[in-house]
C-alpha cells in the first residue's frame, strides 16, 4: 500500500475539504471513513487507516459489510487505532444496522409475508457470530407489537423454551407470533432443531390459541421461510 499523506494531496482532493465542495455523496468509501477517523498516525494517514480498515474484512464480505463484522480488538492492531478510533468505527457500522432496520419498519409495519420479515432483520442479523433467536409478536392485522430477543447460541429447546416465548407472548396480548432467528454460517437451511422448536412453538401455540405464522432463517443474503416452504 502506498502511504500517502494528507499534505502531499491536493487540497480539493482531500477527503474533508472534497465533502465540503462535493458532498459526502462524492467521496469513496475510503475517504468517508478517512473523514470519520480525521487523524492518522506517524506512519499513516487517516485515508491509509480507513484503506486498511476496509481490507480488514472476512472472507466473502466487502470492506463495508466487513465493518459490521469487526471487533475492536480486531481494529486496535491496526498501527493507528486506538480506542477511540475503534469504537468510532463500530458505532459506524452499528448506526449503519440500525438505519437500515428502521427503513424497513418504515416501509413494512406489517409482516403480512416472509419478504416483509426479512427486510427488517437481514442487516440487523447476517453479520451475527451466533444464533440469535428473536420472537415478533403481532396484532390481529399482523402489525407489530413487540419483537424480543430471546436467545443466543444454537436455537434448541433449552435455550429457547416455548413457555419463555409464550409468557411474552401472552404479556403482549398477541395473536400471532413470528419466529426469526440466523444462521451464521450464511446457509439458511433449517437444522433439526430449527424444526423441533417449530413444531414445539406450533404445538403450544395450538393449545394456548396464539398462532405461530412462520419461522424464519436467515442466512447471508438469503433466507428460508417455514411456511413458504411448507413446513409449517
Amino acid at each position: 500500500m502506498d502511504h500517502i499523506k494528507i499534505k502531499d494531496i491536493p487540497e480539493n482532493d482531500r477527503p474533508y475539504e472534497k465533502c465540503l465542495r462535493m458532498g459526502p455523496e462524492g467521496l469513496s468509501n475510503a475517504e468517508l471513513l478517512a473523514v470519520i477517523i480525521r487523524t492518522g498516525s506517524r506512519k499513516f494517514s487517516s485515508l491509509n487507516l480507513a484503506q486498511q480498515v476496509l481490507e480488514l474484512s472476512y472472507p466473502g464480505d466487502d470492506g463495508l459489510l466487513g465493518l459490521c463484522r469487526l471487533t475492536l480488538p480486531e481494529l486496535k492492531k491496526l498501527e493507528g487505532i486506538g480506542t477511540v478510533k475503534g469504537i468510532q468505527l463500530l458505532c459506524i457500522g452499528e448506526l449503519s444496522k440500525r438505519i437500515s432496520r428502521s427503513s424497513a419498519m418504515a416501509r413494512t409495519m406489517v409482516f403480512d409475508n416472509p419478504q416483509s420479515v426479512v427486510e427488517y432483520y437481514m442487516e440487523e442479523v447476517r453479520h451475527l457470530q451466533q444464533e440469535h433467536l428473536y420472537a415478533m409478536f403481532l396484532n390481529t392485522r399482523n402489525g407489530l407489537i413487540r419483537d424480543l430477543l430471546i436467545s443466543k447460541g444454537t436455537v434448541n429447546a433449552s435455550l429457547a423454551s416455548p413457555r419463555e416465548i409464550f409468557i411474552q407472548a401472552l404479556r403482549y396480548q398477541a395473536v400471532g407470533i413470528i419466529l426469526v432467528h440466523n444462521h451464521p454460517s450464511g446457509d439458511p437451511t433449517p437444522s433439526r432443531e430449527d424444526c423441533i422448536l417449530t413444531r414445539q412453538v406450533l404445538e403450544a401455540g395450538d393449545l394456548v390459541g396464539i398462532r405461530l405464522l412462520d419461522h424464519i432463517v436467515i442466512g447471508d443474503n438469503n433466507f428460508c421461510s417455514f411456511k413458504k416452504e411448507g413446513m409449517l
